[in-house]
């Protein structure tokens, strides 16, 4: 396709959001359009999401990034879930994994054998005692392991930790490389058509103008496209998810490298602990309406591990989405499109997927109303999916000791959350949807960790003798014990294959 017949793609903002839309775009819909991306060295960005999920793995192999050379120039590390410290009660602890733990059998998933045995007295052991992720995370290994053994168990699934600024310069190299137009500049005016009310063009200060034929609005919480201008309002979701600030602040290298995320919970909120190859990422994410800023100031600092190496940064935001995320010849990435909290990771996910449908239903011609409904229904759907994920974290507690845990615990909350807390409780059984970025596994993990024990259990799960059950959970723990001690240290895995270079100041 010949340079004038080319469309025109104009994103609004870099950052992570920007950078992976032109990346992407530039790798899958490059011959056809002509991309340019409008960012300012004036504006900063958020810039703290250095936690992600295995979806990015996806991402990366799209884009054809050699995993290795990825991790060293973001000095990023592997993550094999996230722990939860006193999120259920003081004292409790559990990790999210990303994978499953023991083994399903004749479809049945192995939650509801383990509950059995457990429910008999026959094992006492929880069901992390059964999680090769656990394991591996507890004894600070990683190595790529596909499968266990012979056996149907899957081996290490696993996402990253990485310099989020750093990661943006690499997709920022890789787009221009691909042909993307980076214009410095800070947007002063936008153009619309008065018939149709799309955008046509924005000028920057300095009065260069830039037309587009789509534009993607990656201007984080300003939102200055689908907002500002085009006036798509927000639902505000606080009162399920009641934090509203974070402050940030990097401190010295862990000693060792832990494969996973650390969230604690504290009183008027969490902080995070997120090892990197040459700093420690953390943060305290907490609701103004119970503390401080400089109460929650003093809880972070006194929560590092190592030494700060700035003062902490402070973020405000409102948890919720956009009314739509795609406006006339408009779509919202990232921030503009809405914020979940970083509980979950899920921040880089949702540039992600919003990218990858955007790329599946980017419009032929002027009238893409069947396009954009679709892409607005489902980008709706996985919001409303995360946000009940999330809100299980909060409200599924026996906290009482603080005014934010007892509001947690007590407030309402969506029915579809609900519905599946009760079944849980009831059977063991989860009303997952088909499409719901958490598995089963996830799901799981995160009622049992927060202290739903259900009733009873899958009666397909009795099939099998008492004897034949605790034959299989000892043979599991077994096969667990022997791929996990073959795998290297997190540390040595990092060293041989994907250390990152001294930092230069």
């Amino acid at each position: 396709m010949s340079k004038q017949t080319q469309r025109k793609l104009v994103i609004v903002g870099g950052g992570t959001a920007g950078w992976i839309t032109a990346a992407a775009f530039a790798r899958l819909l490059g011959p056809s359009l002509s991309i340019h991306l409008v960012e300012s060295d004036a504006i900063g960005t958020v810039g703290v999401g250095e936690a992600t999920i295995p979806q990015i793995i996806r991402l990366n192999t799209i884009l054809g990034f050699d995993e290795n050379d990825f991790l060293k120039q973001t000095y990023g590390t592997f993550k094999l879930g996230i722990e939860f410290v006193d999120w259920g009660k003081k004292g409790d602890r559990y990790l999210h994994t990303f994978g499953d733990a023991g083994l399903n059998l004749a479809n049945v998933p192995f939650h509801h054998y383990w509950h059995r045995a457990s429910q008999s007295g026959a094992d006492a052991k929880d069901l992390w005692h059964y999680s090769l992720h656990q394991l591996a995370a507890a004894q600070g290994r990683f190595s790529k392991l596909d499968r266990v053994g012979n056996t149907a168990m899957t081996g290490l699934a696993y996402a990253y930790h990485f310099d989020a600024s750093l990661y943006a310069k690499y997709l920022r190299k890789y787009s221009e490389a691909r042909g993307v137009t980076r214009h410095e500049g800070i947007v002063s005016a936008v153009q619309r058509d008065g018939e149709s009310g799309d955008i046509t063009s924005i000028t920057l200060e300095g009065g260069a103008q830039i037309h587009g034929d789509f534009f993607i609005d990656c201007t984080g919480f300003r939102a200055l496209l689908m907002g500002q201008e085009l006036g798509i309002g927000y639902q505000d979701w606080s009162k399920w998810l009641p934090c509203d600030r974070a402050q940030a602040v990097p401190s010295e290298r862990l000693d060792s490298l832990p494969p996973y995320t650390r969230a604690t919970a504290k009183d008027a909120g969490w902080q995070w602990r997120i090892p990197l190859q040459h700093r420690t990422g953390n943060g305290h994410v907490y609701s103004s309406g119970f503390t401080t800023d400089d109460a929650a100031h003093d809880v972070l600092m006194a929560g590092l591990e190592t030494k700060a190496l700035a003062d902490p940064r402070p973020i405000r935001f409102t948890t919720g989405r956009r009314e739509q995320f795609w406006s006339h010849n408009c779509a919202a990435i990232g921030l503009s499109s809405g914020f979940l909290e970083p509980l979950e990771s899920t921040s880089i996910h949702l540039i992600q997927s919003h990218v990858s449908r955007l790329i599946q239903l980017f419009p032929q011609s002027a009238n893409a109303d069947a396009e954009r409904a679709e892409y607005n229904r489902r980008c709706a759907a996985e919001f409303e999916q995360i946000r009940d994920f999330l809100i299980l974290h909060y409200h599924q507690t026996d906290r009482e000791d603080s005014e934010f845990w007892r509001y947690c615990k007590n407030m309402e909350v969506p029915v579809s959350l609900t519905h599946k807390r009760e079944l849980f409780a009831s059977s063991g059984r989860l009303g997952r949807d088909v499409d719901d970025l958490f598995r089963e596994a996830s799901w799981v993990q995160v009622m049992l960790g927060q202290g739903i024990t259900p009733d009873g259990h899958d009666p397909m799960a009795d099939a099998i003798s008492d004897a034949q059950l605790s034959e299989f959970l000892g043979n599991l723990r077994t096969i667990i014990e022997r791929a996990v001690g073959g795998l290297s240290t997190h540390q040595d895995y990092i060293a041989k294959n994907c250390a990152a270079p001294p930092m230069t100041s």
